[in-house]
């Protein structure tokens, strides 16, 4: 089992962060193979996931496999800055450059000279500094604010971002030039509804790691309550699994964790996909979200299978009745009796009570 976890830091405790990441799921796997396979080369990387998936500790698990991993990481959170202070603090500033520079400082990027500069939340940065950040990375310079001197830098850029960053640009918020230059390499972090076998594991890890600071013994997590952390669509990811256990933890009696001590959110986080007014692209997300588990749960026969599931559930949204199903799937009538028969949704000559036969004939009539 591959684990990554974070420095440890007392500022851990209030942050949205991921402080652990397990990668035991075939789709970690993947991942962690495609992180493998580029973390030695000098490529920018844009980790792209949503927020409390790891993106910080798979930038640090790159670092970690370069030449640079004796050399300085430093993460920065694009989003935390004003607009105002965001250039100073990336790229450093002279003594007077702005009212309370009363001495020079060095920038992020300076900072991180011959090492990795990870920078979170990419696409929260003003356009103006986007402009700027591309010629650093360009031109491999900075120039301080208040200066007119360049100076070298050398250092390999990580980028996260929990945004589409295409939609941005379209939307004119985020420069196609730039995201091409960070988007040599693109990592996406499933969230943790889609990677269920790295559930358990970061929660024993959790476990192991609050029963020390608490000064328990060992302890155990019933099958009950196994069964339900699996299959909750934890919203806030490896952050909130974290908290649920800490406070698990603190009521659980006996030494085991049983169900009922797991107290799960009701709350509904929506995602920036979810604020969008485009149905068919929703509807594909679903899609292909479904679609993939069921390539990775079953084998054979499969297009039987989702052919025969949307026909049921059509014929049930259409309240059994076999017309108004054949137009929502753009099938004969025929056709689709044929197959509801073939199912054994539908006996040869009867017809289920709840049809509305008329609804039906009126239906034939135009179509």
């Amino acid at each position: 089992m591959q684990l990554l976890t974070l420095p440890p830091s007392p500022a851990l405790a209030t942050s949205i962060r991921a402080t652990a990441q397990v990668l035991e799921d075939p789709k970690s796997q993947a991942l962690l193979a495609h992180i493998q396979q580029v973390a030695p080369s000098e490529a920018s990387v844009l980790i792209i996931g949503e927020t409390g998936t790891g993106k910080e500790l798979v930038a640090r698990h790159i670092h970690n496999l370069s030449a640079r991993r004796n050399r300085p990481f430093v993460a920065v959170n694009c989003g935390a800055f004003s607009e105002s202070l965001v250039e100073a603090e990336l790229f450093g500033h002279e003594k007077g450059a702005f009212t309370g520079a009363l001495s020079a400082k060095a920038g992020w990027f300076e900072e991180a000279d011959g090492g990795t500069l990870f920078l979170d939340e990419i696409g929260d940065l003003p356009m103006a500094i986007q402009v700027k950040l591309l010629r650093v990375l360009q031109e491999r310079e900075v120039v301080r604010l208040g200066s007119r001197k360049s100076i070298p830098i050398d250092v390999r850029v990580l980028a996260a971002t929990n945004v589409q960053l295409e939609k941005a640009i379209n939307a004119r918020h985020f420069r196609e030039d730039l995201y091409y230059r960070l988007d040599v390499v693109s990592l996406e972090l499933s969230p943790l509804r889609d990677r269920s076998g790295d559930i358990l594991p970061l929660t024993r890890h959790f476990v192991e790691t609050y029963s020390q600071r608490l000064g328990y013994g060992t302890i155990t997590i019933s099958k009950e309550a196994e069964t339900k952390l699996r299959s909750y669509s934890w919203p806030g990811n490896i952050r909130e699994l974290e908290n649920v256990i800490h406070h698990t933890l603190l009521i659980c009696r006996n030494g085991v964790i049983e169900r009922d001590d797991l107290r799960l959110s009701n709350m509904r986080i929506e995602r920036q996909d979810d604020h969008h007014n485009d149905v068919d692209d929703s509807a594909q997300a679903l899609l292909d979200r479904a679609f993939q588990k069921l390539f990775e749960e079953q084998a054979g026969a499969l297009h039987e299978k989702v052919e025969d599931a949307l026909l049921l559930a059509a014929y049930r949204f259409s309240h059994y009745n076999q017309v108004h199903t054949a137009a929502l799937l753009g099938l004969s009538r025929n056709v689709t009796r044929t197959r509801l028969i073939k199912i054994g949704e539908l006996a040869v000559n009867k017809r289920r009570p709840t049809e509305n036969v008329q609804g039906e004939r009126l239906m034939q009539l135009s179509i």
